[in-house]
């Protein structure tokens, strides 16, 4: 973001108050530290001072603790580093909110100030994220491999007692296909219906519905989890109203309420 000197405090907040609701969601704990001018920089110390000073104040506003981290900042302006603990407590560098004040003067920019004077603007590196595959990985650790619902490319695995039962199977996969749920069938008659259901597990489907006789004449599915946790039986609208509503959650927890 190109943005005044005077509204660097304000973006700054935003980018915080975005880097908090992207984390929370995720599940990650963070720590903010504050880099302050190096020995070797570009710039006036006077707007290193400013700058910093913004960054502090937006920072205490922000309410999160943060710690100082001096001479640690890049050599065009000072920064806020990010550092996200996983479930097992291991610390990784992702998001980072940087000052640019050299970028300005090299594609020499500039605005009109309401004073009717001509001033230089302040670039803000913004990276939530940082790298995608690098995030990928620590979250894939993060929760060992077991996605949450919301975030999984295996939710439900639709599993049919006996071959009879696979257009029911089918057409449960295709209703809820539509309802954006990502859901295959174990159509496999060379396996056991406990190896169709271990082999759900194993490629970690949050949950594996079981259909046979019972389920196809009431409409139903029975679920359970892989974890192997039986819910029972739910019919068809009662379980994907459920579903639905646990995906837009974005909860971590894969509960069906």
């Amino acid at each position: 973001a190109v943005v005044s000197t005077q509204s660097t405090g304000e973006e700054i907040r935003g980018c915080l108050d975005f880097l908090q609701a992207v984390y929370t969601v995720l599940g990650f704990t963070y720590e903010l530290k504050l880099s302050t001018r190096p020995e070797k920089y570009m710039g006036e110390i006077e707007v290193w001072e400013d700058a910093e000073s913004r960054l502090k104040q937006a920072l205490d506003e922000f309410g999160a603790p943060w710690e100082l981290n001096p001479g640690d900042g890049a050599f065009y302006g000072p920064k806020i580093d990010i550092t996200v603990h996983d479930a097992l407590r291991r610390s990784h560098q992702c998001a980072t909110i940087q000052l640019d004040f050299q970028l300005p003067i090299r594609f020499q920019l500039s605005y009109n100030a309401p004073d009717g004077t001509e001033k230089r603007p302040v670039i803000v590196h913004r990276a939530v994220l940082g790298s995608i595959e690098r995030l990928t990985g620590i979250l894939t650790e993060h929760f060992a491999g077991k996605w949450p619902f919301w975030l999984s490319p295996r939710q439900v695995m639709v599993v049919p007692v006996m071959p009879m039962f696979n257009d029911y199977a089918n057409e449960l996969q295709r209703k809820l296909h539509l309802q954006g749920i990502a859901i295959d069938t174990d159509l496999d008659d060379g396996s056991t219906l406990n190896k169709k259901v271990r082999n759900a597990q194993l490629a970690q489907y949050n949950f594996i519905f079981v259909v046979g006789e019972k389920e196809q004449t009431s409409g139903t599915v029975n679920v359970r989890t892989r974890d192997n946790v039986v819910h029972g039986e739910f019919t068809y609208e009662d379980i994907s109203e459920k579903l639905s509503r646990l995906r837009d959650s974005k909860s971590n927890l894969d509960t069906l309420e």
